[in-house]
């Protein structure tokens, strides 16, 4: 691959003395004393690597590289200047500058920048994947994916179930979909155009859930100012879906067995009994028969919950669908953050389909956001995924509350995955310094399991 060069700095013995040093290092080298020449120069040249002055007159170098980066969104941009203040390197990094370097540059330094930057271009133009472009309108952003024997079956039980007023429990790991599987019944039920209401029971504390479910009228508590009505009673002629049923406290899965039993509820403070027309569907990451055996579900609400089951099957078990998310996933986040990301290197869809998936759908969803708001091109390559991606461990942890089973990923060394998963949490809470809602990012995990794994390993936060 011939190596193009593109020099753009007004101080000649500097240009003249890179020109030599890289010509000798079988680069092909163009010199620009000035934005404009040097802007019309980057077009016809398409260099691989552009080394661009902060300061020169007229137009600077942070004035030029907005276009610079829109015009050769793959050409890799070192900045140099001789000025060490914060504003400048905050700014050039911001507007998509691989690199910054000080004056007086010195040799070694530019030349390692240099050739790591043609590493990088080497094995993003050798192998490239270019994802389908999907075209996103407001019903397939929140439509269920997959052609997996797995997720098949999950759409024919939809098919069987949706029309039908049964309730439905839907469990599976955390990140697998559960709740566009929800919305999926909803959609083919027969009450379509009706409210779809979710719930996340363990994003508030009791009193509040019970607030939000049933509504309270005005005084029934310390802040409650005037009427509110509750979710089940906004959900008339649709849908209310609970998400993380498991978390209810005993008092909350009492009045809930109320209204599947009866449909009907009291709102706090209220004296008059309301009626639901609701339909009931829940989900849950956690085994619930073994909560029951435990003591810390109802036996007859479990049951009243899981008339019909619907499993949403982990993304470790559908790798095939791989790439028919990614187009997805990808449309959704271009349109969200205004970008044009629409390529992978064939390093990345080697690791995905290496990869565990702790974190399934989520979990993915997060490491493409986090790819493209960092890339400064079109293209995704692996030097942009966290190590967590390219530990080639393929680490598998649980993210449910249930008994480790003996066919899945293990360590040469036989450790259970118990042992795995406590080093993975260790791993994960070390590199975000124990931040709680960034670990539960990356393990793909809710706050309450989060602490649940604490508790259950003794972790405990180094002090500082």
């Amino acid at each position: 691959m011939l190596k193009k060069l593109l020099i753009i700095d007004d101080e000649v013995a500097i240009c003249r003395t890179l020109q030599i040093y890289f010509k000798s290092q079988s680069f092909e080298v163009h010199i620009a004393h000035d934005a404009q020449t040097g802007e019309k120069l980057a077009s016809i040249v398409n260099p691989h690597v552009i080394i661009l002055d902060i300061c020169m007159p007229g137009k600077s170098g942070l004035e030029l590289l907005p276009s610079l980066k829109s015009q050769l969104p793959d050409s890799h941009i070192i900045m140099v200047t001789a000025f060490h203040d914060m504003e400048n390197t905050i700014e050039a990094m911001q507007q998509g500058a691989d690199e910054y370097i000080h004056k007086p540059i010195d040799l070694n330094e530019i030349n390692t920048a240099v050739n790591r930057a043609m590493m990088v271009c080497a094995r993003k133009r050798k192998d490239i994947i270019t994802i389908n472009n999907v075209e996103l309108n407001h019903e397939n952003q929140k439509k269920m994916v997959g052609g997996s024997k797995a997720m098949l079956e999950v759409f024919k039980t939809i098919g069987r179930i949706a029309r039908t007023p049964t309730t439905v429990l839907i469990t599976g790991e955390s990140g697998t979909g559960k709740e566009m599987a929800a919305r999926a019944i909803h959609t083919s039920s027969q009450t379509p155009k009706g409210p779809f209401v979710a719930i996340n029971c363990a994003a508030m504390v009791e009193n509040l859930i019970e607030s939000e479910m049933f509504g309270h009228m005005k005084g029934a508590f310390t802040g409650a100012i005037c009427n509110q009505l509750g979710k089940f009673e906004l959900a008339n002629g649709g849908t209310i879906f609970l998400d993380e049923i498991g978390e209810l406290s005993q008092t909350l899965q009492a009045k809930l067995l109320r209204v599947l039993q009866e449909k009907e509820y009291t709102p706090i403070g209220g004296k008059e009994t309301k009626h639901t027309t609701a339909r009931v569907l829940s989900a849950t990451n956690r085994n619930l028969l073994e909560e029951v055996k435990a003591g810390r579900f109802r036996e007859d609400l479990y049951y009243r919950l899981q008339v019909i089951n619907l499993n949403m099957p982990p993304l470790r078990e559908r790798k095939e669908e791989l790439f028919q998310l990614i187009s997805v996933l990808l449309a959704q986040i271009n349109s969200q953050l205004n970008r044009n990301v629409t390529q992978l290197t064939k390093e990345v869809m080697v690791a995905f389909q290496k990869y565990s998936w702790p974190g399934n759908i989520r979990e993915l969803e997060n490491l493409l956001t986090k790819a493209v708001t960092i890339t400064h091109g079109s293209i995704i390559s692996l030097d942009l995924l966290p190590q967590l991606i390219n530990d080639d461990r393929n680490i598998c942890i649980f993210t449910e509350d249930v008994e480790p089973q003996k066919d899945r990923t293990v360590q040469k060394n036989e450790d259970t995955l118990m042992d795995i998963e406590k080093r993975h949490v260790i791993k994960v809470l070390t590199q975000t310094n124990w931040h709680k809602g960034k670990s539960c990012e990356l393990l793909g995990v809710s706050r309450p399991r989060l602490q649940r794994l604490i508790i259950q390993y003794s972790l405990q936060q180094p002090r500082s």
